[in-house]
């Protein structure tokens, strides 16, 4: 080593050796300094430490959209809507939409056995009901819907998967006993089992019958699992054993494409055949493969096709039905709606037409002590009378309603009024008219200064000083002319052609409301005490509009259906006031 150097190597050690001793100074000081606040500060260590596991538990919950369901100390599953947290998360940062699943496990059903084609959904299935469960155990919030149950487990074993080992000398079926042995040794009522492909990796015919024995001795241990097979037998333990269920995830078999739908209550198919020709196998292939099979195991994985291409037909169906009733519910309101906006219309319209007529009673009433006051004071002069009751007829004839007429038609002069014909004294039975007014009435009894007299089907009592006695003859024309003005109406003809019935069927919602009120105004008017609607029975919407427009008529006293043999809820039977 150069001379030169010696020295700056030396120099440089000796400023790396009291770098390292000011280093243990500052420690040393820095430890004295916090050796008093060391519990102060281990507290503050693990509360830190929770808090950051509290938050992060929160985080989670938070991302996963999680609940705390309703917990029942006892093993139960009942969940809605559940969801895996890493297939969710997964998917949603890729887009693809997560379909949830809903399950239930009681003393009822303590064992689903899910069956199904491959790449299916099988296992996704089992590895939620376990990975949900143990995170409820742990203190974590889970994403199921909020009206789910979770209940406690005391163990939950696993058999997923392949662990096998060269280390141990453990092929994969070894494996797979080595977890059995495990599991019918230790499982009890409040055990949770989770296994996958059960009895898998041996000779079906073996792993089967092995497969089986062991879940008749979960069975009987009365312990709570979920279990993912493709054997028969299986299914037809679970067909024969109560609190075993067989589980099929869903599969559409003309896209071949998995719903991953978990439909409890019925075994799964694994589609082999189905999804073997559609893929493309010569058919002397598939009917080899068929004949191996045997009619048996053929037959029941057709049935089990056929039954899934109906459910997807029939839900195809009630998805649609449930549309046409929605819109039906809500065209019903609308009408039910219309029908009280008009029928409030008609009180409004009513209620002003009442009051019209009575300003115009009050002002006709008005004019005619008006009149009469003026023939007083003018004390009877012949002149001054001609003119009151002049003007008192114009007042009348203003208030006359205009009857529409033809365009470019002259208007037919007024028939002259009668004339007075005697000023004699009003005797019974003489035609009287009102004075200053075109109605005619006959004489029914005088009482001092009263007379009692009929207008038509209208009696009433006025005073003798307000009538004028006119003859028989201007009598009849003025009849004949009032008949001519209500256009022939007869209503003892039109009680006879009225019926009782009224028959809606086949009649819109707005038209058949239409009918209904003209049937009761009618009926009203022809006192019918009873009347019969016809509407049928179908769905009932029609039937319930009808009843609806009777509970809002005043005048509808009650109504009910008509006896079974005669229509029964079909007919509906209506009582007037």
């Amino acid at each position: 080593e150069p001379a030169e150097v010696l020295d700056i190597n030396n120099e440089i050690r000796e400023l790396e050796s009291a770098e390292r001793r000011e280093i243990v100074r500052i420690l040393t000081a820095l430890t004295d300094t916090l050796r008093p606040h060391v519990e102060g500060l281990k507290a503050s260590y693990r509360f830190l430490g929770r808090i950051d596991f509290i938050r992060a538990k929160g985080k989670l919950a938070v991302d996963l959209d999680a609940v705390a369901p309703e917990f029942v100390k006892a093993p139960l599953v009942e969940w809605y809507r559940a969801t895996h947290p890493i297939l969710l998360q997964t998917h949603r940062a890729s887009g693809k939409p997560v379909v949830p699943l809903s399950l239930r496990m009681d003393q009822e059903r303590r064992i689903i056995l899910i069956s199904g084609p491959n790449a299916g959904g099988k296992s996704v299935a089992m590895k939620t009901v376990g990975l949900l469960q143990y995170m409820w155990q742990c203190g974590l919030l889970i994403p199921v819907s909020e009206a789910s149950k979770v209940g406690l487990f005391q163990d939950i074993f696993l058999d997923i998967g392949d662990e096998q080992s060269l280390e141990n000398d453990l092929s994969t079926y070894s494996s797979h006993l080595t977890h059995m042995r495990k599991v019918i040794t230790l499982a009890n009522k409040k055990s949770l089992f989770l296994i996958d492909e059960f009895g898998s990796g041996t000779e079906p015919q073996y792993g089967g019958a092995l497969a089986e024995a062991i879940l008749e001795t979960l069975h009987k241990a009365k312990a709570f699992g979920v279990v993912t097979t493709h054997y028969t037998n299986l299914k037809q333990f679970a067909e024969q054993n109560e609190g075993v269920v067989n589980a099929a995830m869903r599969y559409d078999v003309e896209a071949l494409e998995p719903l991953y739908i978990l439909e409890v209550g019925k075994p799964g198919s694994s589609f082999a055949l189905e999804i073997a020709r559609k893929i493309g196998l010569p058919k002397p292939v598939l009917d080899s493969a068929t004949d191996k099979v045997g009619a048996t195991h053929v037959k029941v994985d057709q049935t089990l096709s056929q039954l899934e291409k109906e459910k997807k037909r029939f839900e195809s169906f009630n998805e649609a039905l449930s549309t046409r009733e929605s819109r039906a519910s809500k065209a019903a309101e609308r009408y039910e709606n219309l029908a009280d906006s008009l029928e409030e219309e008609k009180r409004k319209i009513i209620n002003a037409a009442k009051a019209e007529a009575k300003r115009l009673i009050q002002e006709a009433n008005a004019n005619i002590e008006r009149t009469i006051r003026e023939i007083k004071e003018a004390q009877a002069e012949k002149e001054a009378t001609k003119e009151a009751r002049q003007k008192l007829a114009a007042e009348a004839e203003s208030l006359e309603p205009e009857a529409a007429q033809p365009p470019k038609k002259k208007r037919r002069k007024s028939a002259p009024k009668p004339e007075v014909v005697d000023d004699g004294p009003i005797k019974l039975g003489d035609s009287v008219r009102i004075k200053g007014q075109t109605a005619v009435g006959e004489v029914l009894a005088i009482r001092g200064k009263d007379a009692e007299i009929q207008i038509g089907l209208l009696k009433s009592t006025l005073k003798l000083n307000r009538l004028e006695k006119i003859s028989r003859r201007e009598a009849r024309k003025e009849e004949k002319a009032v008949a001519t003005r209500v256009s022939g109406f007869n209503i003892n003809e039109k009680r006879a052609e009225f019926s009782p019935n009224l028959d809606l069927r086949g009649q819109r919602a707005s038209e058949a409301l239409s009918l209904v009120d003209q049937f009761l105004d009618e009926a009203l008017l022809h006192s019918m005490s009873e009347l019969r609607i016809l509407h049928g029975k179908g769905d009932g919407i029609l039937r319930d509009l009808v009843r609806n427009t009777l509970r809002k008529t005043k005048f509808v006293d009650r109504f009910e259906d008509e006896h079974a043999d005669r229509g029964g809820a079909g007919v509906t039977i209506v009582h007037l006031h």
